[in-house]
């Protein structure tokens, strides 16, 4: 018998309560709370994690999503009832937030609550896409497709994703590595130069100079240099979760020499192949567009997805509204032309998605294969540097010497 810390709510008077349960397990504890007149809102197992480690081994990932869905749409395919089939999926699921998120999305459905309105009790953990898809499979009797549908949208906006972070890998090692040769050289090489010119009474060269004076502030005031980096990300990271920092990031993303072209296909795959779930999920059009916009990620592909969804709304074609926008690539809206003509709007979006999402995985391989030479350039430029700055006072003392 195992005890569990549990949070609850109190369904007579309406208080929320804080205590303990026995129980064989988390899913017995939640019955045995439910049949006492309790609605739970969290149970922890004593003794399990809190802190930091916890928190970050049991996150929900993509794959966990995934697989909750697969295994929910496996299971209600197969004819059993959505009560039975979420039990079963409770008792399959290993990580234990998911797990306590599947029981309360359970615990809701037996409490006569709609699949969906149960996902919307967990908006971090279901996007509005993931609720979305699964009220119209409800609507439509078509709930095992729509979770499958769901799980493949997931699995493709992973990939792209890892594909994007793949390529970024590389440089931040290389910087990395140049930073270290930076630090280490300043903090060791350089003040030995500094003290053999210092003993012989030489001035040191310009370039010299300025890495002994850098060296030396950053020994004496290195708390200075860690409070002032510290403060800039603080910052940094606040202003970058305002409005305003969101929109300066979104148009840096757009806009940017080299990952600018990378993020509006990734941007252009994400709503397009968002778009062809919804529609042939049997979402409608312009409640589609609006969860497309928010799903994009980008402020300023959501608001020409929201002007679109506008000119929509008076009447106009889909492609037609989304022609002359700025952040739209002409492929979008040519291929939405076509479907809206054969009535397949949701099957030429879904290979427009297609062709971003190759064009995508080709644009990060060429900037793979260019950035990495790049890269090594850069760090023979800095160490060059370095090592010049090193050795050409030491030239100059021994061109000094007389023989």
């Amino acid at each position: 018998m195992l005890t569990f810390n549990y949070e609850a709510k109190d369904r007579a008077s309406g208080k929320h309560v804080k205590s303990t349960v026995q129980a064989d397990t988390e899913a017995v504890a939640y019955k045995l709370l439910i049949d006492q007149g309790y609605t739970p809102t969290k149970i922890t197992e004593q003794g399990r994690g809190g802190g930091l480690l916890g928190s970050l081994s049991n996150r929900i990932t993509t794959k966990d999503r995934v697989v909750f869905s697969r295994q929910l749409a496996t299971l209600i395919g197969a004819g059993l009832p959505l009560s039975q089939s979420l039990h079963t999926v409770v008792e399959q699921t290993e990580n234990t937030k998911m797990k306590s998120v599947a029981q309360d999305i359970l615990v809701s459905v037996e409490g006569g609550k709609a699949l969906a309105e149960a996902f919307s009790k967990h908006p971090d953990v279901f996007d509005t896409v993931f609720i979305s898809l699964v009220e119209a499979g409800e609507t439509s009797g078509t709930l095992d497709k729509a979770l499958e549908r769901i799980a493949a949208q997931q699995e493709k906006d992973a990939e792209m994703m890892g594909k994007i972070r793949g390529a970024m890998v590389y440089p931040a090692i290389v910087l990395a590595v140049i930073f270290g040769v930076m630090i280490f050289m300043l903090f060791t090489i350089v003040p030995q130069v500094e003290k053999l010119y210092s003993d012989l009474h030489q001035q040191l060269p310009l370039i010299s100079q300025i890495m002994v004076n850098t060296a030396s502030f950053l020994i004496k005031f290195w708390w200075a240099a860690i409070l002032v980096i510290g403060a800039a990300i603080y910052f940094g990271i606040r202003y970058f979760k305002t409005p305003d920092g969101k929109r300066f990031s979104d148009a840096i993303k757009l806009n940017a020499p080299v990952i600018g072209p990378l993020f509006r296909k990734l941007y252009m795959a994400r709503f397009t192949r968002t778009g062809a779930t919804l529609l042939s999920t049997g979402v409608p059009m312009l409640d589609a567009l609006e969860i497309c916009a928010k799903s994009v990620n980008n402020s300023y592909v959501a608001d020409a997805i929201l002007r679109a969804s506008e000119k929509v709304k008076n009447g106009k074609g889909l492609a037609e509204s989304l022609e002359n926008e700025d952040y739209i690539l002409k492929l979008a809206p040519q291929m939405i032309g076509i479907g809206e003509k054969s009535g397949r709007v949701d099957e030429m979006m879904s290979k427009t998605a297609s062709v971003y999402e190759s064009e995508l995985d080709a644009t990060i391989r060429a900037i793979s294969t260019i950035i990495e030479p790049v890269l090594m350039v850069v760090l023979a430029v800095v160490a060059g540097g370095m090592v010049a700055a090193i050795l050409l006072p030491i030239y100059q003392l021994v061109g000094n010497i007389k023989v």
